[in-house]
């Protein structure tokens, strides 16, 4: 989709999560028609009865195609925080991205990718990089894109409301989940927020009232670079496993095949 193209309907994945359903309803409150993608619909409907649902599962490329199809914009909120299986990240952090990308067959979105203030931390003991992987996959892809890295969830006072954006991996703070779902779909309407990375934390005093000037003041992502401005250059492409450079030529490809 061009920059200017109006934003209507929303695939939002990870909908069900404690920062999706804030998600579906800051996208509501925006007047954009958000649409679920659930593996159980039965269950979502508790949570979101007031959302159209469609039934797919990011593990299975061949489910989403559906789900994606007609899409102007998405939002990804999604993580394997709940899956016990020691490769699970590897699955959903990154894996659910890569086949979201797989799956749009040409169509080009806006995408809203939530990972981690920690995403390029490699100095946190246990931490992984396959969030960092993902957004890699995004600005390889070509789409237009933002990239949020939230602080910790609801380590954030009432009087917080703040927003602290930065670059560059060094921030740490609290952030509220609804300041999260705000920033992600603010993202999709704000043309100053097209193909930056940041950090985002929350400090005192009050919520942004100019988002384009709160988004502009940001440093774009390097043309051509899967990685995000000012992000630390201690995980190299060419020592990353093949099947992972296989994966960023793999949508590459998919960017060229779409003109």
């Amino acid at each position: 989709m061009s920059q200017n193209q109006k934003i209507t309907d929303v695939l939002m994945v990870g909908a069900t999560g404690s920062i999706g359903q804030f998600a579906v309803r800051a996208a509501q409150q925006h007047g954009l028609r958000p649409r679920a993608l659930v593996r159980d619909v039965r269950r979502a409907e508790q949570r979101l009865p007031d959302v159209e649902l469609v039934q797919g599962d990011l593990e299975d490329p061949a489910s989403l195609r559906r789900a994606v199809g007609g899409a102007d914009a998405i939002v990804l909120t999604h993580g394997s925080g709940a899956d016990s299986r020691p490769d699970a990240r590897a699955h959903v952090d990154y894996g659910g991205v890569r086949n979201i990308l797989g799956a749009l067959d040409g169509a080009r979105p806006r995408v809203a990718l939530m990972t981690s203030v920690y995403s390029t931390r490699s100095d946190i003991p246990g931490n992984s990089p396959w969030k960092r992987r993902s957004e890699r996959l995004l600005r390889a892809s070509g789409l237009p894109y933002t990239i949020v890295r939230p602080g910790w969830f609801d380590h954030a006072g009432p009087t917080q409301r703040r927003l602290v954006l930065e670059q560059g991996g060094t921030a740490d703070g609290g952030i509220a989940r609804d300041q999260i779902a705000e920033t992600l779909v603010r993202s999709l309407l704000t043309v100053t927020a097209l193909g930056k990375t940041f950090e985002l934390i929350a400090a005192e005093g009050v919520e942004p009232s100019d988002w384009v000037e709160l988004l502009g003041a940001l440093k774009p992502d390097e043309s051509g670079s899967v990685d995000g401005v000012l992000d630390p250059a201690d995980l190299p492409v060419e020592g990353e496993p093949r099947a992972l450079r296989d994966d960023l030529d793999a949508v590459r490809l998919l960017r060229g095949a779409s003109g």
